[in-house]
Protein backbone atom coordinates (compact mmCIF):
# COMPACT_ATOMS: atom_id res chain seq x y z
CA UNK A 1 0.00 0.00 0.00
CA UNK A 2 1.78 2.95 -1.41
CA UNK A 3 2.93 5.79 0.89
CA UNK A 4 1.50 4.25 4.07
CA UNK A 5 3.53 3.93 7.27
CA UNK A 6 2.62 1.49 10.03
CA UNK A 7 1.89 3.21 13.35
CA UNK A 8 2.97 1.01 16.25
CA UNK A 9 2.65 1.59 19.99
CA UNK A 10 6.36 1.06 20.54
CA UNK A 11 7.75 3.26 17.78
CA UNK A 12 5.28 6.13 18.19
CA UNK A 13 4.61 5.92 21.96
CA UNK A 14 0.83 5.84 21.47
CA UNK A 15 -1.93 3.56 22.66
CA UNK A 16 -3.72 1.61 19.95
CA UNK A 17 -7.37 0.69 20.48
CA UNK A 18 -8.25 -0.20 16.89
CA UNK A 19 -11.99 -0.41 17.21
CA UNK A 20 -12.82 -1.71 13.73
CA UNK A 21 -10.55 -4.72 14.31
CA UNK A 22 -12.81 -5.69 17.24
CA UNK A 23 -16.49 -5.97 18.06
CA UNK A 24 -16.26 -2.79 20.17
CA UNK A 25 -17.40 -0.35 17.49
CA UNK A 26 -20.53 1.35 16.20
CA UNK A 27 -21.29 -1.56 13.84
CA UNK A 28 -21.01 -4.12 16.66
CA UNK A 29 -18.77 -6.49 14.72
CA UNK A 30 -15.23 -6.79 13.44
CA UNK A 31 -14.62 -5.08 10.08
CA UNK A 32 -10.84 -5.46 9.83
CA UNK A 33 -9.23 -8.89 9.48
CA UNK A 34 -6.56 -7.95 12.02
CA UNK A 35 -5.48 -4.82 13.93
CA UNK A 36 -3.65 -2.39 11.66
CA UNK A 37 -2.88 1.30 11.86
CA UNK A 38 -1.43 3.07 8.85
CA UNK A 39 -1.06 6.71 7.94
CA UNK A 40 0.21 8.41 4.81
CA UNK A 41 3.87 9.36 5.14
CA UNK A 42 2.84 13.05 4.93
CA UNK A 43 0.90 12.62 8.18
CA UNK A 44 3.79 11.18 10.19
CA UNK A 45 5.48 14.44 11.14
CA UNK A 46 2.23 16.11 12.29
CA UNK A 47 1.39 12.98 14.31
CA UNK A 48 4.80 13.02 15.98
CA UNK A 49 4.35 16.72 16.83
CA UNK A 50 0.97 16.01 18.44
CA UNK A 51 2.39 13.07 20.40
CA UNK A 52 5.26 15.23 21.71
CA UNK A 53 2.91 18.10 22.64
CA UNK A 54 0.61 15.71 24.51
CA UNK A 55 3.57 14.20 26.34
CA UNK A 56 4.63 17.70 27.45
CA UNK A 57 1.23 18.01 29.12
CA UNK A 58 1.53 14.61 30.80
CA UNK A 59 -0.87 13.02 28.32
CA UNK A 60 -0.80 10.26 25.77
CA UNK A 61 -2.62 9.80 22.45
CA UNK A 62 -4.87 6.79 21.90
CA UNK A 63 -5.69 5.96 18.27
CA UNK A 64 -9.00 4.32 17.31
CA UNK A 65 -8.61 4.35 13.50
CA UNK A 66 -6.44 5.75 10.74
CA UNK A 67 -6.29 4.39 7.17
CA UNK A 68 -9.60 2.72 6.32
CA UNK A 69 -10.08 0.47 3.29
CA UNK A 70 -12.65 1.80 0.83
CA UNK A 71 -14.75 -1.37 1.25
CA UNK A 72 -15.21 -0.60 4.94
CA UNK A 73 -16.01 3.03 4.13
CA UNK A 74 -18.72 1.90 1.68
CA UNK A 75 -20.15 -0.50 4.24
CA UNK A 76 -20.26 2.18 6.94
CA UNK A 77 -21.80 4.78 4.62
CA UNK A 78 -24.54 2.35 3.59
CA UNK A 79 -25.23 1.51 7.24
CA UNK A 80 -25.08 5.15 8.49
CA UNK A 81 -25.98 7.56 5.67
CA UNK A 82 -25.81 11.22 6.65
CA UNK A 83 -23.20 13.63 7.96
CA UNK A 84 -21.05 11.27 10.00
CA UNK A 85 -19.63 8.92 7.35
CA UNK A 86 -18.14 10.35 4.16
CA UNK A 87 -19.76 9.10 0.96
CA UNK A 88 -17.16 7.00 -0.89
CA UNK A 89 -18.66 7.97 -4.25
CA UNK A 90 -18.30 11.75 -3.94
CA UNK A 91 -17.06 12.55 -0.43
CA UNK A 92 -13.64 13.58 0.80
CA UNK A 93 -12.98 10.12 2.37
CA UNK A 94 -9.77 11.20 4.14
CA UNK A 95 -9.47 7.88 5.99
CA UNK A 96 -9.32 6.03 2.65
CA UNK A 97 -6.47 8.32 1.62
CA UNK A 98 -4.52 7.57 4.80
CA UNK A 99 -4.60 11.21 5.90
CA UNK A 100 -7.13 11.00 8.77
CA UNK A 101 -6.84 9.71 12.29
CA UNK A 102 -9.48 9.13 14.97
CA UNK A 103 -8.08 9.55 18.47
CA UNK A 104 -8.45 10.70 22.03
CA UNK A 105 -6.27 11.67 24.97
CA UNK A 106 -5.31 9.53 27.97
CA UNK A 107 -3.39 10.13 31.13
CA UNK A 108 0.00 8.45 31.39
CA UNK A 109 -1.64 5.38 32.95
CA UNK A 110 -3.77 4.91 29.83
CA UNK A 111 -7.05 6.16 31.29
CA UNK A 112 -9.07 8.07 28.69
CA UNK A 113 -9.91 11.67 29.49
CA UNK A 114 -13.64 12.43 29.60
CA UNK A 115 -14.66 13.72 26.17
CA UNK A 116 -18.40 13.74 26.84
CA UNK A 117 -19.18 10.90 24.45
CA UNK A 118 -17.65 7.73 23.15
CA UNK A 119 -15.82 7.49 19.86
CA UNK A 120 -18.26 7.17 16.93
CA UNK A 121 -21.18 8.84 18.72
CA UNK A 122 -23.48 9.74 15.84
CA UNK A 123 -25.33 12.64 17.44
CA UNK A 124 -24.76 16.26 18.36
CA UNK A 125 -22.95 15.04 21.50
CA UNK A 126 -19.96 14.45 19.18
CA UNK A 127 -19.84 18.06 17.91
CA UNK A 128 -16.80 20.05 18.98
CA UNK A 129 -19.01 22.89 20.21
CA UNK A 130 -21.48 20.69 22.12
CA UNK A 131 -22.57 22.37 25.35
CA UNK A 132 -24.62 19.39 26.59
CA UNK A 133 -21.45 17.80 27.99
CA UNK A 134 -19.61 18.62 31.20
CA UNK A 135 -17.24 21.55 31.45
CA UNK A 136 -14.41 19.07 32.03
CA UNK A 137 -15.24 17.24 28.79
CA UNK A 138 -15.44 20.54 26.91
CA UNK A 139 -12.01 21.48 28.29
CA UNK A 140 -10.55 18.09 27.30
CA UNK A 141 -11.89 18.46 23.77
CA UNK A 142 -10.31 21.90 23.54
CA UNK A 143 -6.98 20.51 24.74
CA UNK A 144 -7.14 17.82 22.03
CA UNK A 145 -8.16 20.40 19.42
CA UNK A 146 -5.30 22.69 20.44
CA UNK A 147 -2.70 19.90 20.37
CA UNK A 148 -3.81 18.61 16.99
CA UNK A 149 -4.26 22.04 15.39
CA UNK A 150 -0.86 23.23 16.60
CA UNK A 151 0.69 20.07 15.13
CA UNK A 152 -0.78 20.81 11.68
CA UNK A 153 -4.07 18.89 11.63
CA UNK A 154 -7.47 20.08 10.44
CA UNK A 155 -10.62 19.01 12.31
CA UNK A 156 -14.18 17.99 11.46
CA UNK A 157 -16.66 20.03 13.50
CA UNK A 158 -19.10 17.13 13.99
CA UNK A 159 -16.60 14.60 15.41
CA UNK A 160 -14.37 15.59 18.32
CA UNK A 161 -12.09 12.57 17.64
CA UNK A 162 -11.50 13.10 13.88
CA UNK A 163 -8.47 14.95 12.53
CA UNK A 164 -7.13 15.06 9.00
CA UNK A 165 -4.47 16.73 6.94
CA UNK A 166 -5.52 19.89 5.15
CA UNK A 167 -6.64 19.46 1.54
CA UNK A 168 -7.14 15.69 1.78
CA UNK A 169 -8.39 15.45 -1.82
CA UNK A 170 -4.84 16.17 -3.00
CA UNK A 171 -3.93 12.65 -1.81
CA UNK A 172 -4.93 9.55 -3.76
CA UNK A 173 -7.29 6.94 -2.37
CA UNK A 174 -5.10 4.06 -1.23
CA UNK A 175 -5.89 0.75 -2.88
CA UNK A 176 -5.67 -2.07 -0.35
CA UNK A 177 -5.79 -5.80 -0.77
CA UNK A 178 -8.72 -7.85 0.46
CA UNK A 179 -6.74 -9.32 3.37
CA UNK A 180 -7.48 -6.24 5.50
CA UNK A 181 -11.27 -6.44 5.35
CA UNK A 182 -13.51 -8.77 7.36
CA UNK A 183 -17.12 -7.85 6.54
Amino acid sequence: MENLVAITQEEFDVILDLRYASNNNVCGHKMYSYPFCYLHDSAIEPLKKAIAAAKNLGLKIKIFDAFRPIEVQKYMFDKFPGDFVSNPENGVIPHCRGVAVDLTLCDLDGNELDMGSDFDEFSDLAYHNCHKISVEAQRNRLILLGLMSAAGWDFYSKEWWHYQLFQPRTFKVVESDNTLVSL
